[in-house]
């Protein structure tokens, strides 16, 4: 086990460190009317028989387009695998957030699938 991960996962609807921060910075862009709309875990996909996909956010650009945002500190491979899958069988765009160090000048690295 690798001693970096945490022990479990939170319950569904409970934002961890880094979610409550790109949460803060979602709420950022919305007072600048960067985005108009977000949510978090707002939408759940179903991917195959017993297998679904929460993206951490739903976000409405101001372009009105509905991106889903999947915030991480380190990607697991199922995770991975999971938005591959969603963003191949949907028509939104999925984009995975995570941050930067502090030390690489901070803010948020974005990767788009």
């Amino acid at each position: 086990m690798n001693p970096m991960l945490a022990l479990g996962r939170l319950k569904s609807g409970q934002m961890n460190k880094t979610e409550t921060e790109y949460y803060q910075y979602l709420k950022t862009l919305e007072r600048a009317n960067e985005i108009l709309w977000f949510k978090f875990e707002g939408l759940k996909f179903k991917l195959a028989d017993n297998t679904t996909y929460t993206p951490d956010f739903v976000v409405m650009n101001k372009d009105s387009l509905i991106e889903l945002h999947e915030v991480k500190g380190y990607w697991m491979d199922d995770a991975r695998v999971k938005i591959k899958v969603a963003a191949d069988m949907y028509p939104f765009k999925f984009l995975a957030i995570k941050k930067r160090a502090k030390k690489l000048g901070g803010g948020w690295e974005i990767e788009e699938f």
